[in-house]
């Protein structure tokens, strides 16, 4: 099985090629992995399902996620933003709202990726939205009433 910051690399590139294609998640994912076994007598790698649950639980909740995105992106549309801290935000906020992850896991992962794929007023932009979807989840959670017992 993968490591958890290769599938979330893997996760940007195919969100980035979803997002620039504008075509069904499905065709995206279906690209990737084909240009990953192009050469004649691979044979088709496993998809590994971290990856597939950040990709297609980020295009699932799209407008959630960019809502919030929006909230705390001071002075940026959604749309205006560069195209790879775009989808690093997306993928990032996804995995604070559902997945067992630590936000400050999720948040230095977010950052690694920024600072590989993109530049630093990038990582400190994406630091500073992702850090104010963290307080603001944080809040949520201890302004709701616990479940049933």
């Amino acid at each position: 099985m993968p490591s958890r910051r290769r599938s979330r690399q893997q996760a940007l590139q195919i969100l980035f090629l979803w997002d620039f294609r504008k075509q069904p998640m499905e065709d995206a994912l279906n690209a990737y992995f084909d240009t990953l076994t192009a050469e004649e007598g691979r044979p088709k790698l496993p998809r590994d399902p971290f990856l597939l649950e950040l990709v297609q639980g980020a295009v699932e909740h799209l407008a959630e996620i960019d809502h919030r995105i929006s909230r705390h992106a001071e002075h940026w549309r959604i749309e205006r933003m560069p195209a790879v801290d775009r989808n690093i935000l997306r993928l990032a906020v996804y995995e604070m709202m559902h997945a067992d992850t630590p936000a400050a896991v999720v948040i230095d992962e977010a950052l690694e990726l920024a600072r590989k794929y993109s530049n630093e007023e990038s990582v400190q932009f994406v630091n500073g939205v992702l850090d104010a979807v963290r307080r603001e989840l944080d809040t949520e959670k201890t302004a709701s009433p616990p479940g049933p017992a």
